[in-house]
């Protein structure tokens, strides 16, 4: 066993637990469109979607203990919890960490989401995008792999699928709404 495999560990998981958010979003935001049809019925579809969600959630798990374990930056608990607690790249490891909580969030919130009201669920579930911007600068400004070709094309093509769902989201009509009784005009003086 080599010496880095703590290091190879945290990057690896890292870019694994990005990758699998971003499809996440990816199929999230196409269940929410009409693009797989006007009903989405097939439970898998649905438990796809949890599964990626729940796997980014574990592959930061691995993230985190791969950095608190290497002994090269010296990462500890205040380090991988406190945004700006950080002496190695204090603000490119704040995006991450709270894009690690609002991901916690919204996974904790999808699990609970039967005894939740549907608006506060719908909005924290729509943190997500934010979620995933702030994964993506994270990726980018504190990941040593950033010029690596082989994760800059990957991000290129998963940065293209969340953008041009989110776009055919954006542009797609809004569900029908059960139609409501019109008032009645008051009626006019005689």
């Amino acid at each position: 066993m080599t010496s880095h495999l703590a290091w190879y560990v945290a990057r690896a998981s890292g870019i694994v637990s990005w990758s699998l958010l971003s499809l996440a979003v990816v199929w999230g935001v196409i269940l929410s469109t009409r693009l797989l049809g006007r009903r989405v019925t097939p439970a898998w579809l649905q438990d796809l979607h949890r599964f990626l969600g729940g796997a980014s959630v574990a592959f930061v798990g691995i993230h985190v203990a791969g950095l608190v374990a290497d002994d090269y930056v010296h990462f500890g608990p205040s380090e991988v919890l406190v945004p700006l607690a950080s002496s190695w790249h204090p603000v490119a490891v704040a995006w991450g960490i709270v894009a690690a909580y609002l991901l916690v969030a919204v996974e904790v919130t999808s699990l609970l989401r039967k005894q939740l009201p549907a608006r506060l669920w719908r909005r924290v579930h729509q943190s997500s995008f934010l979620l995933w911007v702030l994964a993506t600068v994270h990726l980018f400004t504190a990941g040593t792999d950033a010029t690596n070709p082989a994760l800059q094309w990957t991000a290129l093509v998963l940065t293209s699928a969340v953008v041009f769902t989110v776009v055919v989201r954006v542009l797609s009509p809004k569900p029908d709404k059960p139609a409501r009784s019109p008032r009645q005009p008051a009626t006019a003086l005689r």
